[in-house]
């Protein structure tokens, strides 16, 4: 727990003492740096309501590999069809997990029992060369990328070792390059939210990866807090990461392949609901501290079509976090945006030859110099107001945008 404590107090620092802040370097903003789980089964274009996305995750949609590759040597391609061709007709990235193990591949049917028995047991290497195989020369020069396997610190989803999961990555990142090398590779990803599970994988996963030459093109955490958890705990975890990255001499992009707030377990904090304005700030703040911090894309889990049952902010049709989602999206993406973390952070956008300022505090609040040029001042939840430029106002935890 001190090194998540350590990294969490020294985000504090960043944030509470403006003498500190730096500004971040200036980034266009692309539409892959919002991604999207969408929990409905795959069909021609979006359910009613989904928000604006530049790339989705394939992962609990009842698509891996015990389902397309439901026994040795057969395959079931209709759905994993149907999912990609949807993405290509939306003009979205997919992202594909390649793990957990199937029933009939497993070397020990006890160990996982989501998505299917066995899943967290090490396959044999023939069978997951195989199957990794199989998926990239179907989808090959589609525009995919492929992540490795899914929270691979729990024992609940892999039950070897980190310098196992990096044999597996490595053969899959081989085979991945020979038939398309346009795809991206994505490590496995680790949760970070329980200590014990991130100190014992995540280090030990990066070292056998570099031993190994570091096959992947970018790095996956999941960056859930606690249920009681907020963004300025989410930002401890990054620094935690990325400190860990870069002992490891590790320098590839970050993505956060699932996020969200509230949530039950794991871990012994009970979930809790996230609605209304709590809700809008917390899913702008995300895709803002991405910039801030450095964090390449992020999953939000998810957009339902019925509600979430372990709590959580709600992505729904007309919901205050869809909302807010596509507020903060419109905002920055395709813009050139610069952040500066301080008491309030901001982020400087230029987009379409004007620029504006979005402004929030991590935690509390701070005063905010509108500037001069602003007019009209316009929150993640939408509300819309007039501003005089000049003018001195207080920043709370609601990102607002100046304009």
């Amino acid at each position: 727990m001190r090194r998540i404590v350590t990294a969490l107090t020294s985000a504090a620092l960043a944030i509470g003492v403006v003498a500190l802040a730096q500004p971040a370097k200036a980034e266009v903003v692309d539409p892959t740096a919002f991604g999207l789980h969408i929990l409905a089964p795959p069909s021609s274009g979006n359910p009613a309501g989904t928000p604006a996305y530049g790339t989705i995750r394939i992962w609990d949609m009842g698509l891996t590999w015990n389902k397309v590759n439901p026994k040795k040597g057969k395959y079931w391609w209709t759905g994993l069809d149907q999912a990609i061709n949807n993405t290509r007709s939306l003009k979205v990235r997919p992202l594909y997990v390649l793990g957990s193990t199937a029933t009939w591949a497993a070397t020990n049917t006890k160990q996982g029992t989501y998505p299917n028995k066995g899943a967290a047991s090490v396959p044999k290497s023939s069978d997951w060369k195989a199957w990794v195989t199989a998926v990239v020369q179907r989808y090959k020069n589609q525009g995919m990328a492929y992540q490795i396997w899914n929270e691979a610190n729990l024992a609940n989803f892999w039950a070897g070792s980190p310098a196992q999961m990096a044999d597996l990555t490595s053969q899959a990142a081989s085979i991945i390059r020979k038939y398309d090398k346009t795809a991206v590779i994505v490590s496995a990803s680790s949760t970070v939210r329980l200590t014990a599970s991130y100190d014992k994988f995540f280090p030990a996963y990066l070292s056998a990866m570099k031993k190994k030459g570091m096959p992947v093109d970018a790095v996956a955490v999941h960056l859930y807090p606690p249920g009681d958890g907020t963004p300025a705990t989410r930002a401890g975890y990054i620094a935690t990461v990325k400190a860990d990255m870069a002992a490891a001499g590790v320098a590839k992009p970050l993505w956060d392949t699932e996020v969200n707030y509230g949530f039950s377990g794991p871990g012994s904090t009970p979930g809790q609901n996230i609605d209304g304005d709590t809700a809008a700030a917390y899913v702008s703040q995300t895709y803002l501290d991405d910039v801030r911090l450095g964090v390449a894309r992020a999953y939000w889990y998810s957009f339902t079509l019925t509600p979430y049952t372990r709590g959580g902010v709600q992505l729904m049709a007309g919901t205050a976090g869809t909302n807010a989602y596509n507020t903060t999206y419109n905002w920055i993406v395709g813009g050139d945006v610069n952040c500066v973390t301080a008491a309030v952070n901001t982020c400087t956008v230029t987009k379409n030859g004007a620029t504006a300022t979005i402004a929030w505090a991590s935690t509390g609040s701070g005063a905010f110099a509108v500037p001069a040029t602003a007019t009209t001042q316009v929150t993640a939840s939408g509300v819309s107001t007039p501003v005089a430029g000049g003018t001195t106002v207080t920043i709370g935890s609601m990102p607002t945008w100046f304009g």
